[in-house]
C-alpha cells in the first residue's frame, strides 16, 4: 500500500530555494565546469544504485537529460546557454546541501525539488533540446534504413553481374559450338 505526500511551496519557500541555488551558483563560479558536471554525475550513480523513491528517480532522470544537454557534441549548446544548466547544476557541486543525502528517505527531497525548479527555470531549453534528440534519433534510423536498402541494392546488383558473367560464359560456349559446327 502506498502513501502519498503532497506538499505546496509558496513563494517564500521557492524564494528560499533559489536563495540556496544563488549561493550554490557563487560558490560553483570557482570550480571548473567539468567538476560541476562530474558532481551531478556522481549523484546519479550513487542513487543509481539504491532504491530512490519515485517522485525522486523521475526528477534524477531530468537530471540525465541536462549533464547530457552539455555533453551532448551535436547538440552544442551556445555558451550562454551552457552557463545557465552549469548553474543550475551547481547545486550538485555543493557536499552540504540542504538535507543530506545520507538522511534515508528525506535526504534526496532537497535534490529532487531542486531539480524540479532547474527544469521549470529550463523548459525551453530542455524541450529544444529532446526535440533535436527526437529528431536525431528519426534521421538515424532513415539513414540505417537507407543504408539497409543500399547494401540490399549492392548485393542484388553483384548477383545479377554474376548471372551476366555466367550468361556470357554459356553465350561464349554456344557461340564456340556453332563455330565447330560450320
Amino acid at each position: 500500500m502506498g502513501l502519498r505526500v503532497t506538499f505546496d511551496l509558496d513563494d517564500n519557500d521557492l524564494r528560499h530555494f533559489r536563495l540556496i541555488m544563488q549561493q550554490a551558483r557563487t560558490t560553483a563560479a570557482r570550480i571548473a565546469p567539468e567538476e560541476i558536471v562530474a558532481s551531478a554525475e556522481e549523484l546519479l550513480k550513487r542513487i543509481g544504485s539504491e532504491a530512490a523513491p519515485a517522485f525522486v528517480a523521475e526528477r534524477l532522470q531530468k537530471l540525465h537529460v541536462l549533464i547530457n544537454m552539455l555533453s551532448d557534441i551535436e547538440w552544442r549548446l551556445p555558451q550562454a546557454e551552457a552557463n545557465r544548466v552549469l548553474n543550475a547544476l551547481a547545486y550538485f557541486a555543493e557536499p552540504d546541501d540542504l538535507i543530506p543525502d545520507s538522511i534515508p528517505g528525506l535526504g534526496l527531497l532537497d535534490d529532487a525539488i531542486m531539480i524540479e525548479l532547474i527544469c521549470r527555470e529550463l523548459k525551453h531549453e530542455i524541450e529544444a533540446y529532446q526535440d533535436f534528440c527526437d529528431y536525431r534519433a528519426r534521421v538515424r534510423r532513415e539513414v540505417e534504413r537507407l543504408r539497409s536498402q543500399q547494401s540490399k541494392y549492392e548485393s542484388d546488383r553483384a548477383e545479377a553481374l554474376a548471372r551476366t558473367g555466367a550468361l556470357r560464359q554459356e553465350l561464349a560456349q554456344v557461340l564456340q559450338d556453332l563455330t565447330f559446327l560450320e
